[in-house]
């Protein structure tokens, strides 16, 4: 489907404390590597105060995947899914 955008939500759960440093691995390593790509849009990164970080990036086609955090980070590997937007 040419012209559609893919939103791709990808989601981790930090180890307990270590939250802040999550965000800051996505923000300041996962996130430059993948907004170079030219099929990137933009990107989001939110927090939660069950200590999950997501990411909602928005893409041309074809979505990079975010690098795997550092082990010592998250508490399981992160999930990920791509959305398309419904035409309601």
């Amino acid at each position: 489907m040419s012209g559609t955008v893919i939103v791709r939500m990808w989601e981790a759960r930090a180890e307990k404390g270590r939250l802040p440093d999550l965000v800051e691995w996505v923000c300041d390593t996962a996130l430059p590597r993948i907004e170079v790509n030219p099929l990137h849009i933009t990107s989001e990164v939110f927090s939660s105060s069950d200590d999950r970080c997501v990411v909602i990036s928005r893409w041309r086609s074809d979505p990079e995947r975010l690098a795997a955090p550092p082990p010592l980070l998250v508490a399981r590997p992160p999930h990920e899914w791509d959305f398309t937007l419904v035409d309601r």
